[in-house]
């Protein structure tokens, strides 16, 4: 028997393959570092990012694939690069402060944020559906432990069990659609599958009941209705700056490699599966919006507004033309910024044992602490899509893609969910300038990381929201691969 060995291009991979070194790095150092001299851990983690960060940028404009297929090589992929090491940069910077808080230095944390976000960077990358699955049970497995991290505290431990739980499930249903794909097919390569399909196989049963069971497992991962039942626990259950992270993290590796799949693979289907978006779509939107009004802890509302702005993602996916896939891109780095913006002053203001999680905590807060206070109106009217933020601008790209479909209600509906969520996004700003303040908040300490991830954040909001058109045109550039749109 011959194995054949496929030509490997390192250069191709070398963002995987630093924050590899990196993550195996950080296991070293602290297995050979004395205890309570470990400080320096998230900032090691920090350079290995930064490193994956540049090496991205000299791959910028590369295309093809390598591993024989298995991986995609393309701009596509290393848009989702950016934002996945963006969002696990500001990750890093705001928990920092968290950990202190707890009194847990646990260097573990990084190391797995750093294989997280190789998880997910291998599921925006795959060209093969099983080396999607291996990038999504790399990404899972990180944030069941991380959700866990605070072994002694009852919430954490429900909210690990529950993510534990309902992943297992959801990883169960992505393979058994995939077992179907491949028994109609014979390939699990997503090129392969795309052919098959425009050969004549896109009406075989047992493909579109595998097609549905991948958006089950992917609907269970972006907290799209009706999978959406763990999010409010296991947002709430676990540490802040970990659903920092799932709530931008875990959502855009899980869109990233349904985009890819679905844009890829099942174009000449596209009226079977585009009508269940759009009633997902609606459903999510308006369950997330609605929802979120009743809540009065902050996470719990955060996660509620989480599961809206999956919806607004799907209206992008439902209009599946050129300007929806721009959208797509340009609302999840919008997203990202606005929602670790959010929880970085979510971090601040709790402190230590979450002690003001209550959103009446935040009255008053615009007298007591005004920078604070100034920074979570900027991000509030963000996630409301309230003009000049980038909020807004995702809203405005993703809305006219759904016009200029041709589905003018799904647009409707969308901007009256949009109006509901301005209630309780706004009702913090009200909250904050316009009630006397119902508790002694003290003097909240601003440690120079989570500061620094305040002020990007804020800063990225605006400007991206100004000055929309460097970010277009780079969205624009990422999804030449999708012929068609």
């Amino acid at each position: 028997m011959t194995i054949s060995i496929p030509s490997i291009t390192l250069s191709n991979i070398g963002p995987l393959l630093t924050l590899t070194v990196a993550g195996l790095l950080l296991l070293l150092v602290d297995a050979l570092s004395p205890k309570g001299k470990k400080a320096y851990f998230p900032y090691l983690a920090l350079v290995g990012l930064a490193i994956a960060a540049a090496q991205t940028w000299m791959l910028w404009n590369r295309s093809g694939t390598d591993f024989a297929r298995m991986l995609y090589v393309d701009n596509f992929a290393f848009f989702f690069y950016f934002i996945f090491i963006l969002g696990t940069s500001l990750t890093i910077l705001i928990s920092v402060k968290y950990l202190e808080d707890y009194n847990r230095n646990v260097e573990e944390y990084y190391t797995l944020l750093i294989f997280a976000t190789i998880g997910m960077m291998l599921m925006a990358a795959g060209g093969h559906l099983i080396l999607i699955f291996l990038g999504l049970e790399i990404l899972s497995i990180a944030i069941y432990i991380l959700a866990g991290l605070f072994r002694e505290d009852l919430k954490s431990n429900e909210a690990a069990i529950k993510y534990l739980i309902l992943g297992a499930f959801s990883s169960a249903f992505l393979l058994f659609g995939m077992a179907m794909l491949y028994g109609v097919t014979g390939s699990l390569f997503l090129d392969d599958l795309a052919q098959a399909i425009k050969a004549g196989v896109g009406t075989n049963p047992l493909l579109l009941f595998g097609m549905g069971l991948l958006i089950v497992g992917f609907g269970f991962k972006v907290s799209s209705v009706p999978f959406h039942m763990w999010t409010p626990d296991v947002y709430e259950g676990a540490p802040t700056s970990v659903t920092a992270f799932m709530s931008v993290g875990t959502k855009a590796a899980a869109f990233a490699a349904f985009v890819r799949i679905f844009f890829l693979v099942f174009p000449e289907i596209k009226m079977e599966w585009n009508m269940l978006m759009w009633v997902f779509a609606v459903a999510t939107m308006t369950l997330g919006n609605v929802v979120a009004i009743a809540q009065t802890n902050i996470k719990r509302m955060l996660a509620y507004s989480s599961i809206a702005h999956a919806g607004y993602l799907l209206v992008a996916l439902v209009a599946a033309n050129q300007l929806g896939a721009i959208s797509f891109l340009y609302y999840l780095v919008a997203y990202t910024l606005m929602n670790l913006g959010a929880f970085a002053i979510v971090i601040l203001v709790a402190r230590k044992k979450d002690n003001y999680l209550n959103i009446y905590d935040y009255c008053g807060l615009g007298f007591q602490h005004p920078a604070l206070a100034a920074a979570m109106s900027v991000f509030m009217f963000a996630l409301a899509g309230i003009p000049p933020t980038a909020g807004f601008v995702g809203k405005f790209y993703v809305f006219s893609a759904a016009v200029e479909a041709g589905y003018i209600w799904l647009a409707i509906i969308g901007v009256m969910n949009s109006l509901i969520s301005v209630f309780y996004y706004l009702r913090i700003t009200v909250l904050m300038y316009m009630r006397p303040a119902e508790a002694d908040l003290g003097p909240i300490t601003m440690t120079p990381a989570i500061s620094s991830a305040v002020l990007v954040t804020a800063a990225g909001v605006l400007a991206v929201g100004i000055f929309p058109g460097p970010l277009y045109h780079l969205a624009l550039n990422s999804v030449k691969i999708f012929v068609g749109l």
